[in-house]
């Protein structure tokens, strides 16, 4: 437990072997393969937001989005692998982790209650899951709206802040892949369309998704008078063009508990029903006992098999040495 003067928050953080801020000289470093990034930079300089039992931390910063020209809190953990000396020169998988509710001011994965971190570290070591980095940025600009992890017209640009921002913070400090089979997305609820959402429209980008509870189609009041713009974000639609242009794939893991509101559930199953497995688009639904629409359930169900679905599908870490 962190106490008194035992506590590390705030003090700065550092992922790689060059100090605080990440992965420092990492760009000059020669990768274990052609499949890894090496930190681009520049290095953030990363502040203790919380340890885990393992003695791994939990960092945050504030980044200023130079795409998006939003500036937000994003959250930031490796797993123990990243400082294994047999990875040293190796890429990781990165999972964007996305909160329900407001998702603003924090992003509720950054705690250790959820036990999402714990659990990644646990399941790595088990071969259920890819030892992931996870990125948890802030969702929204601020806790009046929903913004649909969109570019809305005349709102802050969610959209880029979450696909682009936030991954080019990911790259310029830590060892990352090149190709997007080692990037994805998990979310909670409105985190979790957001998720969703992001991986039908930018397939180029990113493989796969882990969708609990989510809406299906854009909902956000701030769309009023900008028909097309939601057209352009609506995962029905984009799956409808991802189906007839071939490709690329997709893998889309839906979750939802027995618990939870017919409403979420029957838009889940109606959507499996109209692209589920069709083309391109992958899909697998892990019903969740006795669940409810809360992100512990979410966790529960990733273990219980999501994130094995997404893990067989994407690149993990090339030992080095």
């Amino acid at each position: 437990m962190e106490i008194g003067p035992f506590s590390k928050k705030g003090d700065p953080v550092s992922f790689g072997s060059g100090g605080s801020g990440g992965d420092k000289g990492g760009a000059q470093a020669k990768p274990a393969d052609d499949k890894t990034l090496m930190p681009t930079g520049p290095a953030a300089q990363f502040k203790n937001a919380n340890t885990l039992g393992d003695g791994t931390e939990i960092g945050v910063v504030t980044l200023q989005g130079k795409k998006s020209g939003f500036t937000g809190k994003v959250w930031v953990w490796a797993p123990k692998q990243y400082k294994d000396p047999k990875y040293a020169k190796s890429g990781f998988p990165v999972l964007i982790s996305l909160p329900g509710g407001p998702g603003y001011p924090n992003n509720y994965w950054m705690g250790t209650d959820l036990g999402l971190e714990s659990s990644i570290a646990k399941w790595s070591e088990e071969g259920k899951s890819l030892p992931f980095i996870l990125a948890m940025p802030v969702l929204n600009p601020d806790a009046k709206y929903y913004y649909d992890g969109s570019d809305i017209p005349n709102q802050p640009k969610m959209g880029t802040w979450l696909t682009e921002d936030v991954p080019d913070l990911i790259k310029q400090n830590f060892r990352t892949l090149k190709s997007r089979d080692g990037w994805a997305f998990m979310g909670s609820s409105s985190g979790g369309f957001a998720g969703f959402k992001a991986v039908l429209k930018h397939p180029d980008k990113f493989k796969a998704v882990i969708a609990s509870g989510p809406d299906i189609v854009p909902d956000s009041p701030l769309w009023k008078g900008h028909d097309k713009e939601k057209a352009e974000n609506n995962p029905e639609l984009l799956s409808k063009q991802l189906i007839e242009h071939k490709g690329p794939d997709v893998y889309v893991a839906f979750q939802y508990g027995t618990l939870e509101s017919p409403i979420t559930r029957n838009g889940v199953d109606k959507y499996l029903r109209e692209y589920g497995n069709k083309g391109p688009i992958h899909t697998n639904l892990q019903v969740i006992q006795g669940g409810k629409h809360d992100a512990k359930t979410y966790v529960k169900g990733m273990g219980e098999g999501s994130i094995a679905y997404i893990s067989k599908v994407m690149e993990g870490p090339t030992p080095s040495s």
